[in-house]
């Protein structure tokens, strides 16, 4: 849905362009002006000091926020035997092999996480170029390739967010939905900026955090001020 009705207008008044906010300012400007029918999502927008262009400077990780993100998350876990069960006892959505692959050959994604055993990642490659694209790949980095296959099925349910560096140097969050309030938000925040801090690439020179800005689902981006990230981590 586009943003430009009258409501987003009236809103995008109220709020200093010219100003960066400090978090608790921002967050509490978006959930005072959050005007959906529906629960918002707050997403975090941050970009960095890299270069995406060098592998070296590939901003990725993955964190569970301490109160989940308000999403419903299906899970898909490519697995065999023992595994199957253990995943499907922890909760995931769809849980199999072979029949799962050629499922998604056929086109079928209606899943937001997918996790294999490392005994299954030659067949799931096969399925590589469609899952890849879409950021659904098991990835041993991001603890999506593991044996300890409820572990991760409990961690993506419970709020686990995957992100990445895009082609613009920004990596982009949901930090929770509107109905979370300010203080559960913000403690989302902190875990999330602590992880982004330590995985600065050694590589990269300069500011590492060039600017950050928050936004509901329909409401106008709101300027923080990256200054305020040292105090907000205290």
């Amino acid at each position: 849905m586009p943003k430009h009705g009258k409501k987003y207008r009236l809103i995008k008044e109220r709020i200093d362009t010219h100003k960066k906010y400090t978090f608790e300012e921002g967050i509490k400007l978006a959930i005072d002006n959050s005007f959906a029918k529906f629960d918002e999502t707050i997403d975090l927008a941050i970009r960095l000091g890299v270069d995406p262009k060098h592998a070296d400077q590939i901003v990725r990780g993955a964190v569970v926020l301490p109160h989940g993100t308000g999403r419903p998350v299906k899970v898909l876990v490519f697995a065999k035997g023992e595994k199957e069960k253990e995943a499907l006892e922890a909760g995931a959505d769809y849980v199999g092999s072979d029949d799962l692959i050629e499922r998604i050959k056929e086109g079928w994604l209606d899943f937001d996480k997918a996790i294999a055993t490392p005994d299954m990642m030659g067949a799931v490659g096969k399925i590589g170029k469609i899952l890849g694209p879409r950021g659904l790949m098991p990835n041993v980095k991001l603890g999506t390739v593991t044996f300890d296959v409820a572990k991760a099925v409990k961690e993506f349910k419970a709020g686990k967010v995957e992100f990445r560096v895009d082609k613009s140097g920004v990596v982009h969050v949901p930090l929770g939905k509107v109905s979370f309030g300010l203080e559960k938000l913000l403690q989302n925040m902190s875990v999330l900026l602590e992880l982004i801090l330590k995985l600065r690439p050694a590589s990269s020179k300069g500011t590492y955090l060039k600017g950050i800005a928050i936004s509901t689902t329909m409401g106008p981006g709101i300027k923080i001020d990256p200054m305020n990230v040292k105090e907000m981590l205290r």
